[in-house]
This record gives C-alpha cells, structure tokens and sequence, in this order.
C-alpha cells in the first residue's frame, strides 16, 4: 500500500476545509489556496516517481483488498494527469490572486476551486467504476457553483445549458454501472476486466459499452453533444474558464481511454469504429463553430471540441504509436488551452471587452504579450517546433499507418482552420488598430501594474512548458510511450490491483 496515490486526493480536500474555516479572511484563503496547490504538485510529482518506480501504485482503503474494497490506482497516464493537474492549480492560484474578485473570494472561490480538483484527481485515481461516477458527481457540483459566481444572466443561462446536459450524462452513466453489476457482479474496474472476457450475452457487453462511450462523449464534449461547452465555458471568470478548459474535458478523455482499453476491448471492430467516427465529428464540427466565432473566449471554447477530436482519434485507432500520439496530445492541450484563456484574461482586464471586432493595438503597446500569445496559439495550430507539431504529427502518422485516410484527411484539414482561427485572433485583437471610441487607457499606460505581473507570470510558465515540450519533447514522448504500453497490457494493471496491492 502506498499513500502516494491518496495524497493528491487529501490535499485538495484538506485545503478546501482550511478555505471554509477562514471564510472571512480572503487574504488568508488566497495564501492557503496558492499553497494547498503547491502541495498538490508536490504530491503528483511523488505519484508520478513512485510509477515510475513501481509500474502500478495501489491502495486499498481501510485495508479491504480488492475486489471487496474502494481501490485507488495509478498507472503511469493517470501519473500524468495528476502532475498537470497539479500544474494547472498553481497557475490558476497564483492567476487568482490578481484576477479573483473580493465578491467572488467571499462567495466560496476557494473552497469550490480546490474541491474541483479533488474531483479531478479522484477522477483519474480511482480503480472502482462506481466512484468513478461520484467523483464525476463532487466535479459537476464545484463547477456548476464556480460557473455561476457573479450571477450574470449569460452565466446563468452557460450554467443551466451545462448542468442539463451532464445531468443527462449521469444518469446514463449510472444506468451503464447498474447494468455492468448486473452483469459481472462487481464494481473493481481490474476485476470487472477479468469477468467480462468469460461473461455471456455479447450484445449486451456491447450495449453497455455503447451507453458508458455516450456518458464520457458528453463529459468530453464529443460529437454530437458537444454543444454545452461553448455555450457555458465563456461564461464565467476567466480564471475559472482556463480550469475548465484545460480539465474537466480531460476527465472525460480520460475515462474513454480507462475504459475502453481495460474493460472494453474484446471487440475493438466495434467500439473503436465508433470512437474513429465520433473522434471525425469532433474535430470538424468543433474547428468550424471556432471559425464562424468573434468572441475570443468563446473561438477558443470551440477549439477545445476540435482537440477533443484528436484525443478521441488517438484511442480509435488503437495501435501503440496512437495511444501515444492520444496521451502526448493531452499533455500539450491542458498546458496550451489553459494558457490561452488566461491569455484572454489579460486582453480583457486591458481593453473591458472579448469581441474581437472592439479589440486592436495590442502588438504595438504590449509586444510582450503578443509574443506570449504566440507561442500557445501556434502550438495549437500545430507549428514547428512547438509542442502541437509533435502531437499532430504523432496522431497524423498513426492514421497514415492504419490507412485511416478520411480521419486522417479531416485531422490535416481541421489543423489548417484552427490556424486560420488563431490568425483571425492575432490579426484582430493583436495586429490591427485600436477601433475609434475604445479607452485605451491600461492598454497604453507606460508602466504596468503589481497586479497585472501576477497575471502575466503562470502566463510565462506555461509558455516555457510549451517551448520546451517542443524544444525538449523526448522525455513527455518516453511517458507518452510508457503510458501507451500500460494501456495495451492491461494484465499489469490488473494483477497490481488483484494481487493484493503493494
């Protein structure tokens, strides 16, 4: 047994309960916040050593071995998740300390902030389907609160599209469990492994997989009910919409790959011929909704769909250099997406406004940050040498290799629109001249405020993660690789969780 893999679960969870006892002092809940995220960085970055250490790190709480107990697990793609997990918490904690509004702080921020990220990394630990579905379910409560903080009618309307819909989720999610029980009698998603390659009733097996694959498609905002997202995302702070974006979706992405390289992988002719499709959907229909877009957090919301896409398509096809193209690309969008949307953040504390058509001037007055903009946007279009060239190229050859040349074709495609999208934010918002009428106060002044540092510097990190993935990109392509084995082989995972645990 191994406390390393329930650290990144406590620490949130702790820092949380710290931020509710100090509700009145927003000063101290920002110092707690901004530490309690240190310490969950610290803690995935022991769970990620100890993987590398031990392959597989398990631990059955109050000692009930599995399959009769809760289990937590961490292999090395769930390693990785939690360690940019841990990334992103810091960078939106220290994002928060200028960005978060005195109203907002008084209203939970804090707390609901770190008990998001307890259900995130509960999320990618556990090894039991059933709670799984109660971690998705502390996520859907933080998020749903964090979204409406401010109680604007365009928050109001995001949050209730968004609720809806992962509701639906839910519920079909928790139908599929019921079913599976039935089925296979247990909840251990190692052991639920193991029964459902001797389990009768074939079209049942497929049914469910069916039912779990449109459960995680919405959770990751796959085609075709993908619409919630970009309707709700732009909608709150901008703090709390780069968490989403480089997050929540991922938690659905994730639970694809869980399950449908451990459990459901009997009949790959079937589901993953599903996924392939849906993965094509994904992509084109998210590009296209960026491209008719000119709201900057709302092209970029959009975009998040299309990168679904690749993820999904990474799955689909199944061979070794996919999966590893499918992890490598997560690990480049959470660190690119997010950074995006913060970027957004400063244009709008400089300007007031997201329409990129009241937007302009900004290259000349803040050349910094136009370079800073750069770097993301460019790496998400998929140019070298950044990191988005690497995880494309990955994904693209895998396709190549599998002559899957419709996806394949879609995939090119839908990297030449998210650059013309990224060109339409650069030309309006960065190139072109401030429109007549708009207070370009902030945006001239010779000196730049205390405040707008502390936005700037997660800015400036994630970029250096981006440059260097891109530069550096043989080390995230070994974990890439390591993840993908494990995924393949699901016997180690299961005989680590089976055997009795370490």
């Amino acid at each position: 047994m191994s406390f390393a893999v329930g650290l990144p679960i406590v620490v949130p969870l702790l820092t949380g309960a710290l931020c509710v006892m100090f509700w009145r002092y927003n000063a101290i809940q920002r110092a707690l916040s901004l530490v309690g995220s240190l310490a969950i960085l610290a803690a995935s970055i022991w769970l990620l050593v100890s993987v590398l250490n031990e392959g597989h790190v398990v631990m059955h709480m109050g000692n009930w071995v599995a399959p009769f107990g809760i289990t937590l697990v961490a292999d090395m793609l769930s390693a990785i998740m939690v360690v940019l997990t841990g990334m992103m918490a810091v960078a939106i904690a220290i994002y928060s300390l200028a960005s978060a509004s005195p109203s907002h702080e008084r209203f939970g921020y804090y707390p609901l902030m770190h008990l998001l990220l307890a259900g995130v990394c509960g999320s990618f630990l556990t090894g039991d389907i059933f709670n799984l579905y109660v971690w998705f379910e502390v996520m859907l409560v933080a998020s749903f609160a964090l979204l409406i903080l401010g109680g604007e009618r365009a928050q109001m309307e995001g949050a209730v599209k968004y609720v809806t819909l992962n509701l639906v989720s839910s519920a079909i999610f928790l139908s599929a469990i019921g079913l599976l029980y039935g089925l296979v009698g247990t909840l251990n998603m190692a052991d639920i492994a193991v029964k459902l390659g001797s389990a009768e009733n074939p079209g049942l097996i497929d049914v469910i997989a069916v039912m779990f694959l449109i459960a995680f498609g919405i959770k990751a905002a796959a085609f075709p009910l993908f619409f919630w997202l970009p309707a709700s995302y732009h909608t709150g702070p901008v703090a709390v919409s780069a968490l989403f974006a480089g997050l929540l979706t991922k938690v659905g992405v994730y639970a694809l790959f869980r399950v449908f390289t451990l459990i459901f992988n009997q009949a790959p002719e079937f589901t993953h011929e599903l996924l392939l499709w849906v993965a094509a959907g994904t992509m084109l229909t998210g590009v296209l909704g960026a491209a008719a877009q000119f709201e900057f957090r709302r092209i970029l919301s959009f975009h998040i769909v299309s990168q679904i896409g690749y993820m999904i398509l990474g799955l689909a096809l199944f061979t070794p250099l996919a999966l590893i193209g499918g992890v490598f690309y997560i690990m480049h969008h959470i660190i690119v997406k997010t950074n995006l949307f913060l970027i957004s953040g400063i244009t709008h504390r400089l300007l007031g406004t997201y329409d990129l058509k009241k937007l302009g001037g900004m290259y000349k007055a803040r050349p910094f940050l136009s370079v800073l903009f750069l770097i993301p946007a460019l790496s998400l279009a998929g140019i070298p040498p950044l990191s988005g060239f690497f995880a494309k190229f990955i994904i693209i050859r895998a396709g190549v290799e599998a002559s899957a040349w419709v996806v394949t074709f879609i995939a090119l495609l839908v990297g030449l629109l998210t650059l013309y999208s990224m060109i339409k934010i650069w030309a309006e918002v960065f190139w072109k001249k401030l429109p007549k009428g708009v207070d370009d106060t902030a945006l001239t002044a010779g000196k730049t405020s205390g405040s707008l540092v502390v936005l700037y510097i997660p800015v400036v990190l994630l970029g250096a993660c981006t440059l260097f993935i891109g530069l550096h990109g043989q080390p995230i392509y070994e974990f890439a690789e390591y993840s993908a084995q494990q995924l393949l082989n699901p016997q180690g995972y299961i005989d680590a969780v089976l055997g009795g645990g370490q």
